[in-house]
C-alpha cells in the first residue's frame, strides 16, 4: 500500500494498487496463503458466509469443488457433513438465497431476517397456491410428526406437467421456506430436504430480532470480509442487495474507504484484509481449476476488473454459439486466472475436452490442475481433446501424460 488509512485525513481514501487489491481479494476468498484444515469445510463455508448451489455436476457439483479450491482433496462425504450434520448435533448449515440459492452458516439464519419479512409482506410466490391456509397447515403437521421430508415424501412435488408445474404441497413448502417457518436442512438425491425451522435452528438464533438495516448492516460488512476489497457493486451483489440498500448501512460496517489503481468506482476494504495484505506477499498461491459459481468468479465484472479475465457460463448457451464450452472453468495459478478447461469425465479418463491458455507459462499448472482434480474424482488418466493451440496442446498433452 502507497499509505496506511491512519496516515490519511477524514475521510480520506487509501491508496491501493490493482496488484494490492488483487491479492487482498485472494486472501479473503482463502486462495492465498496455507490452507486451514484444521477449520476444513465449515471453515470455508463461514469465511465465504455462503457458498452457490446448482444442478450441474461435471467432475462434482459446483458447492464440492468450492472448497476442493480452497482444501485440496476433500472427501465428498465430509464436504455435504461440514455443510449440513444435524440431528442429533445441531445444523451447521442450511440453504436460503443469497447471492442465488446457496448453503449459508447456520449463523447466518437471523441476519436474512429482512428477506424473510419481505416475502411475508409480499404475500405469495410467483406460484399461487388454491388453498394456501390448509395446504401449509398440512405440510408444517407432517413435518412436526415425521420430518425432515423431501417435497416427494411431503406428498408429491409435481402435477406431473413440465418443470414448474409444482404441486400445490411444492408450492406449499417452498412459501414456508422462503417465510422462514421451515428450513431446508440438507439435499439428498439433490432433493431439498425440510424441516421445521423450531426445530432445526439452534434456540440461540432462531428469531427475526434483527431489524431490517441491521441484518443489512451485517450482510455488507460480511461481504467485505469475503471480498477483501470491494466497490458498491460488488457489495450489493454478494447477497443480492440492493445499491441503495448498501449506500444507507455503509458507513456503519467498519469497512475503509480505498482507491484502487485502475478501478473507475470507489471502493472499500475490511480492515483485516488491509492488515494482511502487508503480510501477504511471497505467500503461497493456489493452483486449481475453479467452479464457475465460485464466488471468487460468479461476479463477472468483478472478476473482469480484478484478474482481466472475461468468464461466463456457457452451459445455457446453444452448444453451436459455445466459446469455450459447457462448464468452463477457470485455472487460478500464481494469483492470475490463466486459463480455462471444459472438463467431462469417460470411465476413468478425465476429459479436457477444450482447453485455453495464456501462454506457454499456463501448461504446467494447467497439467498439475487436471492431475489433481482426476485424481480426486476417482480417475488415474488425463486426455486433452482439444486446445485453442495447436503447439499449447501438444505440451499439455505430454505434461499430463
Amino acid at each position: 500500500m502507497t499509505t496506511t488509512a491512519a496516515a490519511k485525513g477524514p475521510g480520506a481514501a487509501v491508496q491501493l494498487s490493482a496488484d494490492e487489491a488483487r491479492r487482498m481479494a485472494l486472501r479473503a476468498q482463502g486462495l492465498l496463503g496455507a490452507p486451514d484444515r484444521r477449520a476444513g469445510v465449515r471453515g470455508v463455508l463461514r469465511r465465504l458466509g455462503a457458498v452457490q448451489l446448482d444442478t450441474i455436476s461435471v467432475l462434482a457439483r459446483s458447492h464440492e469443488l468450492v472448497p476442493y479450491a480452497r482444501l485440496g482433496a476433500v472427501g465428498r462425504t465430509a464436504v455435504e457433513e461440514a455443510y449440513w450434520a444435524g440431528e442429533p448435533q445441531p445444523a451447521h448449515g442450511f440453504e436460503y438465497w443469497s447471492h442465488a440459492a446457496c448453503v449459508l452458516p447456520i449463523e447466518e439464519w437471523p441476519l436474512f431476517a429482512f428477506r424473510r419479512r419481505a416475502f411475508r409482506a409480499r404475500g405469495h410466490r410467483w406460484h399461487v397456491m388454491a388453498e394456501p391456509e390448509r395446504s401449509c397447515a398440512a405440510v408444517r403437521e407432517r413435518l412436526r410428526s415425521d420430518g425432515p421430508l423431501t417435497a416427494t415424501e411431503l406428498g408429491g412435488a409435481k402435477n406431473g406437467g413440465p418443470w414448474w408445474d409444482w404441486s400445490e404441497t411444492k408450492i406449499a413448502v417452498e412459501w414456508l421456506l422462503d417465510t422462514g417457518e421451515v428450513v431446508c436442512t440438507e439435499r439428498r438425491g439433490w432433493k431439498r430436504v425440510y424441516d421445521l425451522a423450531e426445530r432445526a435452528v439452534p434456540d440461540a438464533l432462531l428469531h427475526d430480532d434483527l431489524d431490517d438495516a441491521a441484518c443489512i448492516r451485517r450482510l455488507v460488512a460480511q461481504a467485505g470480509a469475503a471480498l477483501g476489497v470491494a466497490t458498491r457493486a460488488d457489495l450489493a451483489d454478494y447477497h443480492r442487495l440492493k445499491g441503495e440498500q448498501v449506500d444507507a448501512v455503509l458507513a456503519e460496517t467498519g469497512l475503509v474507504s480505498v482507491e484502487v489503481a485502475g478501478w473507475s468506482r470507489p471502493a472499500w476494504a475490511a480492515p483485516e484484509a488491509l492488515a494482511e495484505e502487508s503480510v501477504a506477499k511471497g505467500r503461497r498461491h493456489r493452483t486449481t481449476l475453479l467452479s464457475p459459481f465460485d464466488s471468487l468468479v460468479w461476479d463477472r465484472p468483478r472478476t473482469e476488473r480484478i484478474f482481466g479475465f472475461t468468464h461466463r457460463l456457457e452451459a445455457y448457451v446453444p452448444k453451436a454459439k459455445r466459446v469455450h464450452g459447457y462448464f468452463a472453468m477457470p485455472l487460478l495459478a500464481g494469483g492470475r486466472l490463466v486459463g480455462r478447461v471444459d472438463p467431462a469425465r469417460e470411465g476413468r479418463t478425465l476429459v479436457a475436452r477444450q482447453v485455453s491458455l495464456d501462454g506457454a507459462a499456463a501448461v504446467p499448472p494447467m497439467a498439475r490442475a487436471l492431475r489433481e482434480a482426476a485424481e480426486w474424482v476417482g480417475c488415474d488418466a488425463v486426455r486433452v481433446e482439444r486446445c485453442d493451440d495447436a503447439g499449447l496442446a501438444k505440451a499439455l498433452t505430454k505434461a499430463v501424460a
